[in-house]
């Protein structure tokens, strides 16, 4: 049996620079990986199945709507496996879940089935390729253009989500200017965490205001984040709903999900590292 690890994927930044006569948008953003995700098993089997459970397995399609199994097809359409997720994430949050399972996939059953590594994922979405990586990283175009960042100062967050869905679609509808500035040419050395959570007060996530216009409980769950002991900057994550604050250490971040989880039993809350940190 094969096991993977699908960490959530973290958008630090979220520049929108464009969009493409196609429809798709083009972004400039900073992503990060944790230390937090959903895991999954393989074993080998004549039939391709899958099955979910966990604490967000709640509405998960095991059908072929699922990543999961359109990436195991696009590994191979006449091998089989038996694949287990454990959802610990939730789902249409802004943390990549879908896609880093699909990745996490694509992984596991390479080695399982010993198929080569996928040279085009950007067809299971737009995410896929830099879940591949798992580790921080650039992301620009619509998701194609891959540049690997320098060494991040360890850092932690805290992770809370309020239960709403958002639809990335209606979100980006919603952003009234598509032709926003990009990050700086190249990102800066960060000596220590502090230095990184002041250059990302200079940054942004275009798509922050247009989700709070839509559910206005995010703009809440974001104050709350802030005024954490020790929090150095909070925001939202990709379209939304999940948000985060970072810390410079792990007890404040501990601490401040403690906080918040106790506050706000709803809400779904975790602390996370920022991992791999290079």
């Amino acid at each position: 049996m094969i096991e993977a690890f699908a960490p959530a994927k973290i958008n630090l930044t979220l520049h929108v620079t464009g969009q493409r006569d196609d429809g798709y948008h083009l972004l400039d953003s900073l992503v990060v990986f944790v230390d937090v995700g959903d895991r999954l098993t393989f074993a080998p089997s004549d039939e391709l199945s899958l099955k979910v459970a966990g604490p967000m397995a709640a509405g998960v399609p095991v059908n072929n709507d699922n990543l999961i199994l359109k990436a195991a097809r696009l590994l191979s359409r006449e091998m089989g496996a038996k694949i287990s997720l454990t959802k610990n994430l939730p789902a249409a949050a802004g943390i990549g879940g879908g896609s880093s399972d699909a990745a996490a996939t694509i992984r596991g059953l390479g080695s399982l089935w010993g198929t080569p590594v996928l040279s085009d994922t950007a067809i299971l979405g737009a995410d896929v390729p830099v879940c591949l990586r798992a580790k921080p990283t650039r992301m620009q175009g619509i998701g194609e253009v891959l540049t690997a960042t320098n060494v991040l100062p360890p850092a932690w967050l805290v992770l809370v989500n309020p239960g709403v869905q958002l639809s990335t679609p209606v979100v980006f509808e919603q952003l009234a200017d598509k032709n926003l500035a990009p990050m700086e040419n190249s990102l800066p050395e960060f000596e220590t965490v502090i230095d990184f959570a002041n250059w990302l007060k200079t940054t942004r996530n275009d798509l922050q205001i247009p989700a709070i216009e839509i559910e206005p409980i995010i703009g809440a769950v974001i104050d709350e984040i802030a005024i954490q002991n020790g929090c150095l900057i909070a925001r939202m994550s990709g379209s939304g709903a999940t948000c985060w604050g970072m810390f410079s250490d792990l007890v404040s971040a501990q601490n401040a999900a403690r906080a918040i989880s106790q506050k706000h039993s709803d809400w779904w809350c975790t602390s996370a590292k920022i991992a791999p940190l290079s």
